[in-house]
């Protein structure tokens, strides 16, 4: 079974507000093994939104609208979807009086405009809200089942936890989604099981995280496991140069869905090696510092371009405590000298960003913080400093070490400032975790070892 999303609000559609309740809801059908074949957002225009809920209603069996339902003039999704169905609104009285309580409640006089909250479509049914004075509304039409809630989200939330969702949790095949045989459905039927398609599968996702290699590089070590017309369908997505590997195994039974989800898997595993460092919402952060735990090794870290944030990553972790002593942020090439005991003269002839004083860095970390690792990052974050040989984006990490000699990878990396800063901090976390694993810190794609 296909469900469709819509989402209302102008707010919305000029970048105003954020849309978490289209994310949240996906995540919640597709657990229940119900794919959503699209996300549609509509601004604050009742022949426009009219229009979305009719289309939608034809390309699924279940629709979930939200936003529009408040007392105001642009709230107008209770009149488009009486629109849609033909119909007029009426008010129901019981939603009038929890809606005059909830204002007595606060003290307050419940203006006459806010009766409008408690119209609903005639043929429909009212969802009770536990949290706001906008009731939801469940309707039928074109065979499809529509839910209507508040858009603020701790209102959607409580209404899918208390009513939506366990409404939906009753269907099966054979049986309606909790139809109204007296509805309006627009449909002779509204028996889900009657198209095969409309039937619920087992769905099961997960995201396999990689840094080192951009998105092109990743697709193409894949090849053919991104074939569309697998299963399990594969994809991938990037956001701070995190490169997912998405998986989506979609079966009439679970362990069908899930013996072809391990096996997938394990063909991504094999084709992406080193650079996968968690699934799910893992960070590279989490994963070093519970291979550091393991290990019980410490580290400190000595950072320049990136101001710090490397030392906020681990600190982000509970536990890190365990394995971090601490970092020095030597912005100023004097408190490179001052606090690590980088030589004036290396600086000097070198440069701030080099090989030899990235290297200085970390051994003068490594000493002064007693642990058993250091890293240090120095680079040009831009969008100023960069020279002909040392482009913006130039930084050098290096990795100093009590049982190994210190290694100095450069990267040249692209994007803004705060780009740069990023994919340092997490360049010198993966080079980290590779020289624990015993990989070779060639295996980071982004740039070459220099020492």
């Amino acid at each position: 079974m296909q469900a469709i999303i819509l989402s209302i609000g102008d707010e919305l559609v000029l970048g105003q507000t954020v849309d978490t309740n289209s994310a949240y809801l996906s995540a919640e059908l597709v657990a229940r093994g119900i794919g959503t074949r699209y996300h549609q957002t509509i601004a604050d225009d009742r022949a426009a939104i009219r229009q979305a809920i009719i289309e939608a209603s034809k390309a699924a069996k279940l629709v979930i609208i939200s936003g529009g339902l408040g007392p105001t003039d642009d709230d107008l999704t209770r009149d488009a979807l009486a629109d849609a169905m033909g119909v007029n609104l009426v008010i129901h009285l019981p939603s009038v009086e929890v809606i005059r309580a909830m204002f007595i409640r606060r003290s307050r006089e419940m203006p006459e405009r806010n009766k409008v909250q408690a119209m609903h479509p005639v043929g429909s049914e009212v969802i009770p809200n536990s949290c706001g004075t906008a009731p939801g509304i469940k309707a039928h039409l074109n065979g499809a089942t529509i839910y209507v809630t508040p858009g603020v989200p701790s209102e959607m939330l409580a209404m899918w936890r208390l009513s939506i969702g366990p409404d939906i949790d009753k269907l099966t095949p054979g049986n309606n989604l909790g139809s109204n045989p007296g509805s309006n459905s627009g449909n002779p039927t509204d028996n889900l099981s009657a198209n095969p398609s409309s039937r619920r599968n087992v769905i099961l996702t997960t995201k396999i995280n990689t840094f080192g290699k951009g998105e092109s590089a990743v697709a193409e070590k894949l090849g053919s496991l991104m074939d569309r017309k697998r299963n399990p369908v594969v994809g991938t997505t990037v956001a701070g140069g995190v490169v997912s590997v998405r998986v989506r195994s979609e079966f009439p039974e679970h362990n069908q869905a899930r013996a072809a989800m391990d096996e997938t898997i394990a063909l991504i595993e094999k084709q992406l090696g080193p650079i996968i460092y968690g699934r799910d919402e893992t960070t590279i952060q989490e994963t070093v510092v519970a291979m550091l735990r393991e290990a019980r090794l410490l580290l400190v870290t000595a950072e320049s371009c990136t101001g710090g944030s490397l030392g906020k990553m681990i600190t982000d972790v509970s536990g890190s405590s365990e394995i971090y002593l601490g970092g020095w942020v030597t912005y100023a090439n004097a408190m490179k000298t001052s606090q690590l005991g980088v030589p004036t003269e290396l600086i000097d002839l070198h440069g701030a960003v080099s090989e030899p004083v990235a290297r200085a860095m970390a051994e003068g970390a490594l000493t002064r913080g007693k642990a058993s690792l250091a890293l240090s990052v120095t680079g040009i974050a831009g969008p100023e400093g960069g020279t002909i040989h040392k482009p913006v984006g130039t930084v050098f990490i290096g990795l100093a070490s009590k049982t190994k000699a210190t290694s100095v990878f450069r990267l040249d990396l692209g994007g803004d400032r705060d780009a740069v800063r990023d994919r340092a901090a997490k360049s010198a976390l993966q080079l980290l975790r590779f020289d624990l694993m015993g990989v070779s810190l060639d295996a980071l794609g982004f740039g070459r070892i220099v020492s």
